[in-house]
C-alpha cells in the first residue's frame, strides 16, 4: 500500500493507539493535517504553540501514556520549547512532531526555518530529523518506544515538507534496532541485598519518594514496603498522592516549602531510601547540610542520577516497579523497631503543623482557606493542576492527595503558565474526571488565551485564580531578603478584570471578594459542565507561604509561621 510520508505519519500514530493530538497548522506541517481529517484521532486546536506542548504534558501527567503535539517549524518550534524543557525536567512522555523546510533547504535561512534538532538536543531523549519518506513509521515506533522506556522524556521528529508529500510502501516495524539504548530495568541482586542490610539495621529511616514512582506506576509497591517496614514516607512535589496523606506514615512534602516534620525527619535520619528522586536542590537546602548523619540507598531507572549529588551507600539502577517487588520479596514480614523514631515525629506533627491564621472579621480571603474549600466540595477523584508560584505552593500544602496522577504541576523547570493548559490536557485525557487547575494572577495571564481552546473544544476545566496583586513568591522574598524593596511585582488585582476576560473567551466568569462567598462560588463552578469557568477569588495581598527553607541555607534554618512562633513564646 502506497502512502505519502504524511499518510504514513497518522496512520504510525493510530499503531500507536493515540487517541488526542494538541496542536496548530502552518505551512510545513499542512502536508500533515490533510490525512488527519480521514483519521479517528482527536485534534485540539490549541491558540499558541507553548499551550500544545503543556497539554500534552498534562494528558501524559493524567493518564500515564505519551501526550502527543503537532506544530509547524520555525517559530512554532521555538514557541514549543519551553514545554520540551518542562518535560524533560519532569521525566513526562510527550512526543513532538514538528514541522520542518523542504530538505533542500535546510541549511539556506529559509522562510520559517530553524535548526529544530540542534536547538532540542539538550532537552530531548532523543530527537530525529526525518529525510526520506520511508523512515517514517521506524522513526515514529523508535520515538514512542524511546519516550516510555527507561526515564520517560520528551523526544522529537523534525519531518520537512518534501518528506511528508514523498511516498512509501507502507509497513509497520516488527522490531526496533536502537543500538546504545539499554535501559536497565532490574537491579543488582547483591545492591538489593546490601539495601535490606541497611534498612534492618535501621532505627530513624525515612523513605524519600520521587517522581519518579509516579513515573513508573510503582504506588502499590510503595504501599507495601511503608506497611512491611513501618517507615515514614515523604512526598516530593511530584510524587504528591503516591502514597495517601491520611496514611499514619505519610510525613508529607520535603523542601523549601514542606512540612516541618518531612524537612526535619530527613535532618534527623539515619537512613534514606531514595525512590526515584534526585536530590534537587529545593529539597536538599545546602547539600553539605542536608541530612548529615543519614546514610543512602538511592534506586533509579537513570544511571546518571546516581551519586549527581549525593552518594549512596547502595545505588541501585533498575525500574522501580521490578526493584521494590525484589526488595519486598528479600524482606522479612516484621515491622522494623521504630516506635521512638514514630513517637518523634508524632510530636513534631502536634506541635508544628501546617496551618495559617484565619482571616479577621471583614479580613481579606485567605488562599490556603480557598484550597481548603475546594477539596472539601470536589470529587474525591479531582485531578488538580497548578501553574508556579505560591499558589502551587499552597496547593501541595492544604490539598489531601490520595491517590497518584492527580496532582499535575511543573516542578523542575518551574513554568509559569503552565495551569491552564496542562489541565485542558488532563480533562482531555480524563473527561469523567473534574479538573480544577489552580493559578496566580501572574502564571494565568501567560497562558490564558487557552480558555478560548478549551471553550470551542468543549472542554470544561475550572480555574481558580488566588488573585493577590502581585507576582506573588517574587514579592514574598524582596519582602523577606530585600529589605521590602518591591521591584516589579505589582500586577493590580483589577487589571484586567478577570470576569470580563473569561466571559470574552467563551467561559463563566465569577468573583469572589469574601470568604463568606467562597463556598457558593465553588459549588456555582461544580454545576457547569458544557464549559469553561474561572473564578477570581480576590485574596489577602501578603500572605506567605510558610514553611521556608531560605535558599542556599540549611533545612536545620527552616523559618515557621510567624504564629506559630508566637504560640511557643
Amino acid at each position: 500500500m502506497r502512502l505519502t510520508g504524511a499518510q504514513a505519519l497518522v496512520r504510525a500514530l493510530e499503531m500507536e493507539g493515540v487517541d488526542v493530538v494538541f496542536g496548530l497548522p502552518g505551512g510545513a506541517i499542512l502536508p500533515v493535517y490533510d490525512p488527519l481529517l480521514d483519521s479517528p484521532i482527536r485534534h485540539v486546536l490549541v491558540r499558541h504553540e507553548q499551550g500544545a506542548g503543556h497539554m500534552a504534558e498534562g494528558y501524559a501527567q493524567a493518564s500515564g501514556r505519551p501526550g502527543v503535539a503537532l506544530v509547524t517549524s520555525g517559530p512554532a518550534a521555538t514557541n514549543i520549547v519551553t514545554a520540551i524543557a518542562d518535560a524533560y525536567m519532569d521525566s513526562v512522555p510527550i512526543v513532538v512532531i514538528t514541522g520542518q523546510v523542504a530538505t533542500g533547504a535546510i541549511g539556506t535561512d529559509a522562510f520559517q526555518e530553524v535548526d529544530t534538532t540542534g536547538i532540542t538536543m539538550s532537552i530531548t531523549k532523543h530527537n530525529w530529523l526525518v529525510t526520506e519518506p520511508a523512515e517514517v513509521p521506524r522513526v515514529v515506533a523508535e520515538a514512542f518506544h524511546v519516550a516510555t522506556t527507561g526515564r520517560p522524556g520528551p523526544v522529537l521528529i523534525d519531518l520537512p515538507k518534501d518528506v511528508s508529500m514523498g511516498e512509501l510502501e507502507w509497513y509497520w516495524p516488527r522490531r526496533l534496532d536502537l543500538p546504545g539504548y539499554q535501559p536497565v530495568t532490574k537491579g543488582h541482586p547483591k545492591m538489593i541485598e546490601q539495601a535490606v542490610a541497611l534498612i534492618q539495621q535501621a532505627r530513624r529511616p525515612v523513605i524519600y519518594a520521587g517522581g519518579g514512582l509516579v513515573r513508573a506506576g510503582a504506588e502499590r509497591e510503595l504501599r507495601e514496603l511503608v506497611d512491611r517496614t513501618g517507615m515514614p514516607v515523604v512526598t516530593t512535589l511530584l510524587a504528591r498522592g503516591v502514597i495517601p496523606d491520611d496514611h499514619p506514615r505519610a510525613l508529607g512534602m520535603p523542601g523549601m516549602h514542606g512540612t516541618y516534620t518531612a524537612v526535619t525527619a530527613m535532618q534527623h535520619a539515619d537512613l534514606l531510601v531514595v525512590l526515584g528522586a534526585r536530590f534537587d536542590d529545593r529539597v536538599t537546602g545546602k547539600v553539605s547540610a542536608f541530612a548529615p548523619r543519614a546514610k543512602v540507598v538511592h534506586v533509579d531507572v537513570d544511571p546518571a542520577e546516581l551519586g549527581k549529588v549525593r552518594r549512596a551507600e547502595v545505588p541501585i539502577v533498575g525500574d522501580l516497579r521490578s526493584v521494590l517487588a525484589e526488595l519486598l520479596r528479600r524482606l522479612p514480614d516484621e515491622p522494623l523497631e521504630l516506635t521512638e523514631w514514630h513517637e518523634t515525629l508524632a510530636a513534631w506533627q502536634r506541635r508544628y503543623p501546617l496551618s495559617y491564621e484565619p482571616s479577621a472579621p471583614g479580613g481579606p480571603t485567605k488562599p490556603q482557606y480557598v484550597i481548603e474549600r475546594l477539596r472539601a466540595r470536589t470529587p474525591e477523584d479531582t485531578i488538580l493542576v497548578a501553574g508556579v508560584g505560591q499558589h502551587q505552593m499552597w496547593a501541595s500544602q492544604f490539598w489531601r492527595f490520595n491517590a497518584p496522577r492527580r496532582w499535575i504541576n511543573s516542578g523542575g523547570l518551574g513554568t509559569m503558565g503552565f495551569a491552564v493548559p496542562a489541565a485542558i490536557g488532563a480533562k482531555a485525557a480524563r473527561p469523567r474526571q473534574m479538573v480544577w487547575a489552580i493559578d496566580g494572577d501572574g502564571s494565568f495571564q501567560m497562558t490564558a488565551q487557552e480558555l478560548v481552546t478549551a471553550a470551542a473544544e468543549r472542554i470544561p476545566i475550572k480555574v481558580a485564580i488566588l488573585n493577590n496583586g502581585y507576582l506573588g513568591m517574587v514579592r514574598q522574598w524582596q519582602e523577606m531578603f530585600y529589605d521590602e524593596r518591591y521591584s516589579e511585582v505589582y500586577l493590580s488585582p483589577d487589571l484586567p478584570d478577570y470576569v470580563r476576560w473569561a466571559e470574552a473567551m467563551g467561559a463563566v466568569g465569577l468573583r469572589v471578594d469574601g470568604p463568606d462567598d467562597v463556598d457558593a462560588a465553588i459549588d456555582k463552578a461544580n454545576e457547569v459542565d458544557d464549559r469553561p469557568v474561572v473564578i477570581d477569588f480576590r485574596v489577602d495581598t501578603f500572605e506567605k507561604v510558610y514553611p521556608m527553607v531560605p535558599a542556599g541555607a540549611s533545612n536545620d534554618d527552616i523559618v515557621l509561621p510567624p504564629h506559630l512562633l508566637e504560640e511557643e513564646g
